[in-house]
């Protein structure tokens, strides 16, 4: 972050200092955990659902914090503002009007933006100083926490762009203006919430339409929503997939990982990923089309692609244990389309051994829900999937759906069931899915498996 005054915060941020804090004082860093607090910090006191970030004020004070972004006095030194979440976001647009130098590259899809944020992250480090979060730091906190990290030495800062509403992606675009916008697809993810895709699409594409006239639109052109966003932005438009500007031609699969051709306007190179799953060429050539727009090298390119390795944890993390079982830890989230793309995985890592799908509950699907996931299990059953366990009442209706299918496929209530029961079936050489939403909670699930290595 680059250093500002208290009395400039408050600016930004149309706060007021209180608390006796010193207009001088310098902030360098910004946190939302009064345990992240230190000397230089300003603690952004959130009034969340669990938690209010106002009554860990002096703790943040104590532990070093030059003040507090809070939404009333609290006894301390402060900037008192009228929403801190607001306040949070303006303040990062203002640090980041002071780093002209910095391209803005907004990613945002109903699935794959946090691999191929993480993609791209790798991929344009080689050409400048690059930010791109760990995890899903996507939301109105994330986004703008992420954005004050850059400094006058960044030159990219990579943001994933989420949205549980119409609006939502114009105001993380209004936070931090992108330069050029990656749209992955349109799927079902939060289809209860939105209502519906083209509702969906509608939130997606409010990505493009923040993008200048000299900007880039990167849009799937494999998915027909996407493709049609292009409508909505005066950005030259670029697009990937079967058909597009960047393609993959001439895929193989060898045990899970896709080897191709990776065809640009410039030339074609070969590329063979690390990562599993077909379902990550999509996200490559997304990666592939910024990083070239933006200058780099095709050989360069290549490389970091063929090299790159999962950085956002529970996402296609593969282990092999000891005895020759595999567990593919894809638990931070879940929704159809997702699913899917997993199982898909599943069955190419695994060849001729034995599979399980350990899948739990899939959120925020609204009325369509059960049929949803009971779609899941007829699909885990049509690719031939050996065994399906399903985690949570919520999920009874994928093994149902399994069965149905003729797989063999059970329902345990809890995470703590579902490892007994793998740690007791699953033998040497069987390959273990395991994937839901994050209310779920399977991450457990897949560490417990994968600790027997050495156990």
């Amino acid at each position: 972050m680059i250093p500002l005054r208290l009395d400039a915060v408050a600016a930004a941020t149309n706060g007021r200092l209180a608390g006796g804090a010193d207009p001088a004082a310098l902030v360098d860093a910004v946190v939302t955990d009064s345990r992240a607090a230190g000397p230089g910090s300003l603690f952004v006191a959130i009034d969340g659902e669990h938690h209010d970030g106002h009554d860990f004020a002096a703790a943040a004070i104590t532990t070093g914090a030059t003040a507090v972004l809070a939404g009333r006095e609290v006894g301390a030194p402060a900037v008192v503002v009228q929403d801190s979440v607001a306040a949070l976001g303006n303040l990062a647009r203002h640090a980041l009007e002071q780093l002209p130098q910095v391209t803005v590259i907004g990613i945002t899809g109903s699935a794959g933006k946090t691999t191929t944020k993480d993609l791209l992250g790798g991929v344009l480090a080689r050409a400048g100083a690059t930010i791109a979060p760990v995890g899903s730091f996507n939301n109105e906190i994330g986004h703008p926490l992420t954005v004050l990290r850059a400094d006058a030495g960044t030159r990219y800062l990579v943001l994933e762009c989420s949205a549980r509403g119409i609006g939502h992606i114009a105001h993380l675009c209004r936070i931090a203006p992108p330069h050029i916008g990656v749209v992955l697809n349109v799927g079902t993810a939060h289809v209860g919430v939105f209502g519906g895709q083209d509702a969906i699409a509608q939130a997606k594409g409010e990505l493009v339409e923040a993008l200048p006239h000299d900007g880039v639109a990167i849009l799937n052109g494999d998915d027909p929503r996407v493709a049609a966003m292009a409508a909505r932005t005066d950005a030259r438009v670029v697009t990937v997939g079967a058909t597009g500007t960047y393609r993959a031609e001439a895929l193989t699969m060898t045990g899970g990982r896709a080897s191709f051709r990776l065809e640009t306007p410039g030339g074609s190179i070969p590329v063979q990923l690390s990562l599993y799953g077909e379902h990550m060429v999509g996200n490559v050539l997304a990666a592939a089309a910024v990083a070239v727009e933006l200058g780099m090298a095709l050989d360069d390119v290549a490389q970091a692609l063929s090299a790159a390795v999962p950085v956002s944890r529970w996402r296609m993390e593969v282990t092999t244990r000891a005895d020759g079982l595999t567990v593919i830890n894809d638990a931070y989230n879940a929704n159809p389309d997702s699913m899917s793309a997993a199982l898909r995985a599943l069955m190419e890592l695994a060849g001729p051994r034995r599979t399980w799908a350990v899948l739990g509950l899939m959120g925020e699907l609204g009325d369509g829900a059960a049929e949803a996931h009971s779609a899941v299990g007829r699909y885990a059953a049509s690719l031939g999937v050996t065994e399906v366990l399903a985690v949570g009442e919520g999920a009874a209706e994928i093994a149902a759906g399994a069965a149905r299918g003729g797989t063999r496929a059970r329902t345990v209530p809890d995470t703590g069931a579902a490892v007994a029961l793998l740690l007791g079936e699953a033998t040497p050489g069987d390959v273990v899915l395991v994937k839901g939403s994050r209310v779920a909670g399977l991450e457990s699930v897949a560490a417990a498996l994968a600790e027997e290595v050495t156990g």
